[in-house]
Order: structure tokens, then sequence, then C-alpha cells
């Protein structure tokens, strides 16, 4: 009966337009009331508590940095580095897109963020150029959902704190996916030029290919900054969001001299509004993640899948299931935050490695952002680069089954991913 109480409870609110975060308090009013414990000052309380973390402290931090790298232009010369090594290939700003996707992702954490810069950037670019303007804003797309698996990630650093499981060693699992999505983004660029070819730009000469590397030098140096300092144990994943937001900011001030204080308040008060919609829907889930332990939800969950506990390849291969159906529904942080206490004890049940299961729990979601009806990422692009949706759906497909294949495999072969974790022991 508690199950469904919350089920149709979420599922009520939500359905008469509620915004998620009053609609995960209003399903824990309902399982106060189901389980007979309401107080108007217990629910207040696990509110504050739920935002009340060290580790969320990195989402705010990541999310300005990002704002602070597109302002200051950084983002910017990173793209046009990468167009004077590469951008005279066959299909040459599709890996310009992809390795500028990857070099952002591990700045920022922010699907959304990275995926606008780049379409701001780079679909005029591809118009122009000549190219299949819906297979370049699918990629864009999918490029985009390379951020919230690779380090530093803000997904992973949500469910992180949810599931109380070490961010460290998520950032470190984390990389190997978010490299084999990249690799899977350029394979399948290079195959689907090889019948439509799109035109080849004119190659740069040495010496303006180095000037623009000389240019990019300081933003593509604070990658390596973060990941080594996290992997090395320098500074905390929220530190390194410090450091990402300092470095970016003083690189963008000093080193571009772009990043006017008028500039710095915009991405100040851009990446504070997104906080505040992230960290409430957090504050609000925690409520929901405390009652539904009260309730015995997981307990009641683990009986229903008890055929499945002694057999976590099946079991996984459900839980996946059951994400990729929410996360068509659901946008990608309430996922992260509803389901991550609802699974966990199974995963414990079942004696699932916690960080293998967050990095594909994380993946899926992140797939997610490219399947409508919600697709924020999708929706970015269209917005950004004035495609159409049904022009941008049918770009992204083969981009978004390049990296289906990828999450299975590292379904099927979790030695893969886990392996990056030897270097922090």
């Amino acid at each position: 009966m508690t199950v469904f109480v919350f089920i149709f409870s979420l599922l009520g609110a939500m359905s008469l337009g509620m915004p998620i975060a009053f609609a995960l308090m209003v399903c824990g009013v309902a399982l106060m009331w189901q389980v007979n414990i309401f107080d108007a000052q217990v629910l207040a309380q696990n509110l504050v508590d739920g935002a009340d973390s060290y580790p969320l402290l990195a989402v705010p931090f990541f999310l300005l940095a990002g704002e602070l790298m597109n302002g200051g232009g950084l983002s910017r010369r990173i793209v046009d580095a990468l167009l004077a090594v590469v951008g005279h290939v066959r299909g040459g700003l599709g890996y310009v897109a992809v390795i500028a996707a990857l070099v952002l992702a591990s700045l920022s954490g922010s699907a959304i963020a990275d995926t606008a810069a780049l379409a701001a950037l780079l679909i005029p670019m591809m118009r122009n150029a000549g190219y299949n303007v819906p297979r370049s804003a699918g990629l864009l797309a999918a490029g985009g959902i390379i951020a919230p698996v690779i380090p530093p990630s803000i997904g992973l650093v949500l469910f992180g704190a949810v599931a109380g499981v070490s961010v460290s060693k998520l950032f470190i699992a984390g990389i190997i996916p978010g490299l084999a999505m990249a690799a899977s983004l350029i394979f399948t660029w290079w195959w689907l030029c090889r019948s439509d070819a799109p035109p080849v730009l004119a190659r740069k000469s040495p010496r303006e290919a180095l000037a623009a590397l000389r240019q990019a030098g300081w933003a593509l140096v604070l990658p390596l900054i973060i990941i080594v300092g996290v992997k090395f144990g320098v500074f905390t994943p929220t530190e390194a969001g410090v450091v990402a937001v300092v470095a970016a900011a003083v690189i963008g001030r000093f080193a571009y001299g772009e990043l006017t204080a008028k500039k710095l308040y915009d991405c100040m008060l851009a990446a504070a509004k997104t906080s505040a919609v992230v960290m409430f829907l957090v504050a609000a889930a925690l409520i929901s993640a405390w009652l539904i332990t009260v309730a015995n939800i997981p307990d009641q969950l683990i009986a229903l899948l008890q055929p499945f506990i002694d057999r976590p390849v099946l079991l996984m291969v459900l839980m996946q299931l059951i994400v990729l159906i929410v996360g068509t529904a659901l946008d990608f942080t309430p996922t992260i935050l509803i389901l991550t206490p609802v699974l966990m004890p199974l995963v414990k049940e079942a004696h699932i490695d916690p960080v293998y299961f967050g990095v594909l729990f994380v993946m899926n979601n992140a797939i997610g952002l490219l399947t409508p009806p919600v697709g924020n990422v999708l929706n970015v692009v269209c917005s950004v680069g004035k495609v159409p949706m049904d022009d941008v759906i049918k770009g992204v497909m083969p981009f978004l089954y390049a990296e289906v294949v990828v999450l299975l495999l590292m379904s099927v072969f979790p030695q893969l991913m886990l392996a990056p974790l030897r270097w922090i022991h």
C-alpha cells in the first residue's frame, strides 16, 4: 500500500502541473500521513537538512565555472584551437564538436551549459560550411551528455551525496565511460561522413595553428589541474569546483580580458538561479528519501524483486530499464534524486558495487536527456541553433544508438569502468 501511495501521490501532483520540487514535498506529506507521523516541523527540518551537505557545494561552483568559461572566452578559444588543428579534415567540424564537448565536460560538469555554448559557436559554422544541419545538431546534443558522466560531473555529485558513495571514486570511475562515449561519437561521425561527405575547410598554417593553441593554453590546462588534483587528493571534488571557478575567473579577466564586471555579474546571476532550482530539488527529494526509508518502501521493493537478488546481472538490467523509462518522462536531476534512495537498498542487498551502479545510473540518466518528451539537451540545441525538433531527433538517433552501445558494454564489462579506481588506492 505504501508503495502505491508514493507512486500515485508523486505522479498525481506532477499531472496537475505542479513543479517537481513541490510534487516531491506533496509526496513526502502523503507518506507521512500514510505512516501516521505527520509533523510540519519534521518536514521543515528535513527540508533544511536535505540541502545541508558539503559535497553538494560542488554543484553551484561547477555551474558557475561553466558560466565563467563561456563569459570569459575560454570555450570559444578551445573551439578555435581545435578548429586550427583538425578543422581541415573531412568532417573536421564534427570532430571539433566532440573533442570540445569532452574538454568542456571536464571543466563544468553541466550538459545544458556545455551544449548551449557549443551549439551557439558551432551550428552557425556548420550551417555556413554546408554541413548536414540536423545531423550536426544531433552530434552536438549527443556530445553534450558527456558532461554528466566524465568528472567533474554534477550528476555524480548528486548521486554520491544521496547514496552516500565516495564522489572521488565516482569521478575516477567516470573517466573511461566518458572517453568511450566520445570515441563512439567520433567513430559514428566518421562512418556517416563516408557516405555523405561534408565540405573540407581550408587548412590553417602552422603559425596560425600554433597561435590558436597558445591562446587556448590556459583553458586547455584546466581539466588536467582538476582531474590530477582530485586523483592525488590535493583537493576534494567540492574544492575542485572552487579551483575551477577561481581559475576560470582569473583566466577570463586577466589572461583573455573578456570577463568584465558586467559579464561576471551576469554569470553569477545565471549560476545562482540554476543552483537555486537544483538545490531546492535536492532538499525536497531528500524529504521523500527519508520517508521512503521510514515507510520501509525499499524492503517492500526488495521482497518484490527477491527472485532477482541472486542474479545481479538480471537485476542490473531490470533497474536500468526502470531508469530508462523514468528518464524519458522526468528530467535528469529529479530522476537521480527520486530513484537513488529507492534502488540503492537493492544494490546493497545484491552486493553490486555502488560505484559501478552509480556511474551506469548517471549514464542512463544522461541518455535520457536526449529522449523526448523532456529531452532538455535537445531543446537547448533546437532553441540555440534554430533547428526544428523533428530534425534534431532524426539527426541524433545514430549517435544515441552509439552511446547506448557504450552503456551496454560498460554494463557487461564492469572492469573497464572500475580499472582506474586502482589509481586512488
